[in-house]
């Protein structure tokens, strides 16, 4: 007795709708969250800043450092948009040469921190054991100390300049970077794919950077936004003081302090600086505020 042949499966294209595998379904296009307004606000106003620092020599009108002693404390004018400090410079050309200093340092200010916090958070957070003691007692002694007190005996220690304010900031500000990555760290190193990576064999360093890191590091760069505009304020403070950035170079917190003597009638010596730090403040605000709804979806 032959046996009849059973009858080829119907393709997949003959099945109805109804019966056919979740994959061959046409699936709704996932749509990704997009970034909120404030941070493309905030993206605009910061980049038009970095664009002014980059264009500085395109944009000054004159010589930020030239002098015109005969044509001191003069009235915004045609000739000079915000008008001659008392010395005859041009306030508009130091005011464009000073977001070269104030955003550079801002930004080196808080990136060197966000480097050596970050990476020696990393440890104490992954290694644990005596890295972790170690680590976390040093920065229990960096902020047992007040931080612009800190800030101050260095710079008095080191000089005033640039680089001292990057080393001072950088000695400083790491504890706090240190101390985020390794709270996040702490939550994800008993997570299945870190012990997976660990069980596979692959080497510590390849984890932290490749595996761990990336996926603990979003709350530093939203703390690094409000970081950057803490460098500016303390530069410009420091500057004020006579302990940052020396004169001539163009300074917005020298700038407001070569203008306070003059706030009766030259008012704007003074103003135009301070309303250069307000925008690049409201500027790194709303880019960090966004980033942070960003990641909160």
């Amino acid at each position: 007795m032959t046996s009849t042949p059973s009858p080829p499966p119907p393709s997949a294209a003959a099945l109805p709708a109804a019966v056919l595998p979740d994959a061959t379904l046409p699936q709704p296009a996932r749509r990704r969250p997009h970034m909120p307004r404030k941070f493309w606000i905030g993206a605009v106003i910061v980049g038009g800043y970095a664009v002014a620092a980059l264009l500085a020599p395109v944009l000054a009108p004159a010589d930020p450092m030239a002098q015109d002693v005969a044509n001191r404390l003069a009235d915004p004018g045609t000739n000079h948009l915000l008008g001659t400090d008392e010395l005859g410079r041009d306030v508009f050309s130091r005011l464009v040469h000073g977001i070269r200093v104030d955003l550079m340092v801002g930004f080196l200010g808080a990136f060197f921190p966000l480097v050596v916090g970050t990476l020696l958070g990393a440890l104490a957070g992954y290694l644990g054991g005596w890295a972790d003691v170690v680590i976390m007692r040093i920065t229990d002694l960096v902020q047992g100390f007040p931080v612009y007190i800190l800030i101050i005996a260095l710079v008095f220690a080191l000089g005033p300049g640039i680089r001292t304010i990057l080393i001072a900031f950088t000695a400083i500000a790491w504890v706090i970077y240190a101390r985020i990555i390794r709270d996040a760290i702490l939550r994800v190193r008993s997570l299945d794919y870190v012990q997976a990576a660990r069980a596979a064999g692959i080497p510590h360093h390849r984890i932290l950077l490749r595996h761990v890191i990336p996926n603990t590091i979003h709350q530093s760069v939203i703390y690094f936004t409000s970081d950057v505009l803490f460098a500016i304020l303390a530069v410009a403070a420091f500057s004020f003081l006579g302990l940052g950035v020396p004169p001539p170079t163009p300074e917005w917190g020298s700038m407001i302090a070569e203008g306070q003597p003059y706030l009766r009638d030259q008012w704007w010596l003074a103003a135009a600086p301070g309303v250069a730090i307000v925008g690049i403040g409201l500027g790194l605000s709303l880019l960090g505020d966004g980033v942070d709804d960003r990641w909160r979806r």
